[in-house]
């Protein structure tokens, strides 16, 4: 089962007592997924739309879907808390698809991308592909759960376009660029990457039957943890392993993305220094070079901060739900989460 064994065997060990257990809600969320990616009808669409499930993940968003679900009651392997989980995660790697064709990484997950596997227009199909099944699936569920994933899906297309009016890249797209600031930067992964965190959470929650004021603080909670999720996978960009981030380090810059540690330590070091040369158009050997500025620079300890700090506050709506919930012993495995995601920025 392509999970994180190691966040999954600490969150289980973590909450054994109080009768924590997520691995049955997510052995049901896997043979789903299976479910929804065979395709009798044409056995290749079924391999691409394989190639980056069964290459791993965390399944992140659908852990929160349970553990959110489970903290208004719901048992772990209720279906629609399965299909909830199964949706956001089609959802997250639909974006997998759609991005490297865009970004046109070394690696994905470990493997080459599938567009570089098989070629752009494949790879789009797929992602659409993805979509449509996590739209049927939606649709399934009823209005509201489908209103929440149209309006995740299009603020995660609105952080895609965002993104790229940031880069150098963006006039040959047609697209107006603006000069990326810390305003831009945190706008982008709120809705590249927080959006569906949350649509995550809100899902497991609404789905359990919880009190509306109770739907909305997981949304918080789950938005806050995306934001720290997100800080935390850009500076794995520049100091981590390719094995930790599943791609190459490195990539947003070649990409010309600026996320909050370069953009901090342009704002320090000023339009003039080596760092600021480096970036106008890199090379490899200029990313090289500046991944060795910024490995000592102070900005790198500014952005995990502000990790942290994402964190800290989604912890804090958890102490906000807790009294009311019907089995508040969840909210020890929404912490871990949160924990995990802080602790990811070293």
């Amino acid at each position: 089962m392509p999970i994180s064994e190691t966040v999954i065997e600490d969150l289980t060990a973590r909450g054994a007592d109080r009768g924590i257990d997520l691995r049955p809600g997510l052995l049901a969320v896997e043979k789903r997924l299976d479910a929804l990616v065979t395709v009798e009808a044409l056995p290749f669409l079924e391999t691409v739309s394989r190639y980056l499930l069964d290459a791993g993940g965390k399944r992140f968003r659908p852990m929160l879907t349970l553990l959110t679900g489970l903290a208004g009651g719901a048992p772990v392997t209720e279906p629609a808390l399965v299909d909830a989980g199964a949706i956001v995660e089609l959802v997250h790697l639909s974006t997998l698809y759609h991005d490297d064709v865009m970004d046109d990484p070394e690696l994905r997950r470990g493997l080459e991308p599938a567009h570089r596997r098989w070629t752009a227009t494949v790879s789009v199909l797929t992602g659409d592909y993805l979509l449509a099944r996590a739209s049927e699936l939606s649709a399934a569920l009823g209005v509201e759960v489908t209103r929440i994933m149209s309006r995740t899906i299009a603020d995660l297309c609105q952080g895609q376009i965002r993104e790229v009016q940031g880069t150098r890249s963006a006039a040959d797209h047609g697209i107006p660029t603006v000069r990326p600031d810390r305003d831009h930067y945190l706008a982008t992964i709120g809705e590249k990457t927080a959006s569906l965190i949350a649509a995550s959470c809100r899902l497991g929650a609404l789905l359990s039957g919880q009190e509306p004021a109770a739907v909305d603080t997981f949304t918080t909670f789950g938005w806050h943890l995306g934001m720290s999720f997100q800080l935390a996978d850009d500076l794995l960009d520049l100091v981590g392993e390719a094995t930790e981030s599943g791609k190459e380090p490195g990539t947003d810059l070649r990409d010309g993305v600026l996320t909050l540690p370069v953009l901090i330590a342009l704002e320090e070091d000023g339009a003039d220094s080596e760092l600021a040369r480096l970036l106008d158009r890199p090379d490899g050997d200029d990313v090289r070079r500046a991944l060795e500025l910024l490995e000592g620079h102070r900005a790198l300890a500014m952005a995990r901060d502000a990790a942290r700090s994402e964190a800290a506050q989604a912890r804090r709506e958890l102490d906000v739900v807790g009294p009311g919930l019907a089995y508040p012993q969840a909210l020890e495995g929404l912490m871990f989460l949160a924990e995990y995601a802080a602790d990811r920025a070293g």
